[in-house]
This record gives structure tokens, C-alpha cells and sequence, in this order.
């Protein structure tokens, strides 16, 4: 076979395996999660030197209709403690506070923080909280990468 049939073969084969992709692959690569319930005992429980983390959907692989790298979880923080320092991410993520109190820090402003409150933080806003009180805080986070939106560039 010549360097020109191989070649136009080879052309050839990758144009049908990238319609193919294009036609079925959705249906055949993603990964989404169903509509579904899930209970605090199916959840993963995790347990740090800070609390610990019931992690109902693992933010790696877990994807919706419209995101991907979906986290959703509780958190147990002990007093004083703080499960990692102000950080800032790709992902947009909201927090709300079931129980106790402490400290937000936001774009390096830190204010009090009690149980009903919530924190929105938008991709790459730094952004943390702290244990201060004399209670286990506890907190549910939502977190998630956007489908289809670009990732806004690192501020």
C-alpha cells in the first residue's frame, strides 16, 4: 500500500470515529448523574483531623445536566479548626450554614459567621471559613464547574 492510500485511509477513519463521537458520544461517555435520592447513610463519610465530610455526590466525575465536577457534602468542623485556609478555585461554589458560628474570610476580608448564613463565591474569588465557636460548625456546600460556559480566567 502507498503513503497515499494509507494516508487517505488513515484521513478516512478519523473523520468516521469523530462523527461517530459526535453522534453517539454523548450517550456513550457521559457520565451524569440521575435524578435520584440519596441518603446520609449511602453517603461517603470521611473523617480528618478537622471533623469530618459526608460527601453525598464526589466532586470528581460527578456531573449534571449543565455541571460537572459537582460536590455536594457536610461538613463537621471542630472548634478552631478550619478545613483547609482561604483558597480560590475554578468552580463556583455557595455554602450554608446549618450549625455554629465562626469566621468567613472573603477576598481577604474576614466577617462573623452563625448558622442560616450563606456564601456565594464566584470562580477564583478567595474564599474560606473558620471555626471560631465552642460547637462543631456544620455546613452543607454545593460546588460545581459550568458545562458549556468558559472558565473565567484566574483574577
Amino acid at each position: 500500500m502507498n503513503i497515499n492510500t494509507k494516508s487517505t485511509l488513515l484521513t478516512f477513519s478519523l473523520m468516521l470515529i469523530s462523527a461517530f463521537a459526535g453522534w453517539k458520544g454523548h450517550s456513550l461517555f457521559d457520565k451524569g448523574i440521575d435524578s435520584q435520592i440519596i441518603s446520609r447513610s449511602e453517603a461517603e463519610h470521611l473523617t480528618e483531623d478537622w471533623g469530618k465530610l459526608i460527601v453525598y455526590t464526589p466532586e470528581e466525575g460527578t456531573e449534571t445536566f449543565g455541571t460537572k465536577n459537582t460536590l455536594t457534602a457536610v461538613a463537621e468542623i471542630k472548634p478552631g479548626q478550619q478545613i483547609h485556609p482561604p483558597h480560590q478555585h475554578t468552580a463556583e461554589e455557595f455554602i450554608y450554614i446549618l450549625e455554629g458560628n465562626g469566621t468567613w474570610s472573603m477576598k481577604g476580608e474576614e466577617t462573623d459567621l452563625k448558622a442560616g448564613d450563606v456564601m456565594y463565591a464566584a470562580p477564583w474569588d478567595w474564599h474560606g471559613l473558620t471555626n471560631t465557636g465552642d460547637t462543631t460548625l456544620k455546613f452543607f456546600v454545593v460546588k460545581w464547574d459550568n458545562k458549556g460556559v468558559e472558565t473565567p480566567t484566574k483574577r
